[in-house]
């Protein structure tokens, strides 16, 4: 069964507890500011939390990132890729990262291309030593997204990872049909951000 990341981005604490209390492990969040001031004691607390990316990463906010969180989800170039590499030798701990895939080649997403996931994905292990575990993706809005986790689900064979990040509140149930082993819910669990 796929793991399921709770997104509590913009949620206070006060309405995450309880899913913790529950036994819950996976959270997500996308803003690091947020995170750090959300998290970090929590994570203390409870440091069997694991705390997940899953929005853009800027190259800045890394050196943030790699002592709180567990894994990321979003990475999505080679100049954040090197950065990630370099803050795991300082701090002497390694993230679970998932490559983020431009699955449907839309110039205003980000994501490597599918034809270049292959060599990206050699690079990061062999060159940077990074601990890649899957792929991500964001398929494109109104359209079969089952045919884009299907290639998803390919490309992920073709280079040999375990792990599918894919499927959100309105497509995780296609998602996991399709293989995701880890879906980003946010609304079915917390209701509607403001």
């Amino acid at each position: 069964l796929p793991s399921i990341v709770a997104v509590s981005k913009t949620f206070p604490m006060s309405e995450i507890l309880p899913l913790i209390n529950h036994g819950h492990i996976d959270f997500g969040e996308n803003k690091v500011q947020e995170s750090v001031e959300k998290w970090t004691s929590i994570k203390n607390d409870f440091n069997h939390i694991k705390l997940h990316m899953v929005g853009k990463l800027q190259t800045n906010k890394v050196k943030y990132v790699v002592p709180l969180f567990d894994y990321i989800h979003s990475l999505d170039n080679l100049k954040l890729a090197e950065k990630i590499s370099n803050e795991q030798t300082k701090k002497k701990k390694k993230l679970k990262i998932f490559i983020q895939v431009n699955i449907g080649d839309e110039p205003q997403k980000s994501g490597v291309s599918v034809d270049q996931v292959e060599n990206f994905y050699v690079k990061c292990t062999q060159e940077l030593d990074l601990d890649i575990i899957g792929i991500m993706c964001l398929p494109p809005k109104n359209q079969n997204v089952e045919n884009y986790f299907f290639e998803m689900k390919s490309l992920s064979k073709k280079i040999n990872v375990q792990q599918l990040s894919m499927g959100m509140s309105d497509d995780y149930l296609k998602a996991a049909i399709n293989g995701s082993t880890y879906l980003r819910i946010g609304t079915k669990i917390f209701g509607n951000r403001n």
